[in-house]
């Protein structure tokens, strides 16, 4: 093989691996944040994509024909998007998470800055984000991030994809990032009734009471306490999903 086609080969092998690895940093939770410049970001993303090229099955082979080249292109790319919005899809659940406990705690109207979450986000789903992003690092589930996006070769294997699996699956993923949602929110989901009930029945017994202005004191209180004692668990039950899928991108 001459020089310059041995180069051109090795560089788009390159191609390939930037188009599936750096797809996939774009949305990927710790890796993707919109608050990161861009610049960093690309950095970072070619040099993980040259570091890790010479162990992944990238064959370093130009393709004879321009639309096969693309097309090579464009399914590595697919891919890549797909791993990283489900991840960003997973981590929606604690921002829903934390619009819920906003609801049911009376924060819902304190908004914040919309940190990896959408814009007009509650002070609560941005606390929820920033602490699962947080949780992320300090646990060193970034690591297991990389080794998944190096794993995917073996699970969709380069020139290979299924269209209708993917998007089933990331169908799967908002269902069940909903069902993370709803499950980290569920004790304040006890704590509201449990609150309102025993509101109605003192409005009941003092009907004087001003119940909706001592109602909304005790409510924000009462989430405070129950949102400092319970976020440890919310995290780690998150982690410890998000990590699962990592583990063979299926639910």
């Amino acid at each position: 093989m001459a020089l310059d086609a041995y180069v051109s080969s090795v560089i788009f092998g390159y191609m390939l691996v930037v188009a599936r690895i750096g797809s996939a940093l774009m949305y990927m939770p710790a890796f993707g944040e919109t608050q990161i410049p861009v610049r960093p970001r690309m950095a970072f993303a070619l040099v993980l994509c040259a570091a890790i090229y010479p162990v992944t099955p990238i064959q370093a082979q130009m393709p004879d024909e321009p639309m096969l080249m693309l097309s090579m292109l464009g399914a590595e790319v697919l891919i890549g998007l797909w791993i990283g919005l489900t991840a960003r899809v997973l981590l929606s659940a604690m921002q829903f998470a934390g619009y819920q406990v906003g609801q049911v705690s009376g924060l819902a109207n304190a908004f914040g800055p919309a940190l990896g979450s959408f814009e007009g986000a509650t002070l609560v789903a941005t606390i929820l984000i920033l602490g699962a992003i947080a949780a992320i690092f300090a646990t060193d589930a970034h690591h297991l991030i990389l080794r998944a996006l190096l794993d995917s070769y073996a699970i969709f294997p380069p020139g290979h994809i299924v269209a209708g699996g993917l998007a089933q699956q990331i169908v799967k993923a908002g269902s069940h990032s909903l069902y993370i949602g709803t499950l980290v929110a569920a004790p304040f989901f006890v704590m509201g009734v449990v609150l309102n009930l025993g509101m109605g029945l003192a409005n009941r017994m003092m009907q004087q009471l001003p119940v909706f202005f001592v109602a909304a004191s005790i409510l924000i209180a009462v989430g405070l306490f129950v949102l400092a004692a319970a976020i440890p668990s919310m995290l780690e039950f998150f982690l410890q999903d998000f990590v699962d899928w990592l583990g063979d991108f299926r639910l």
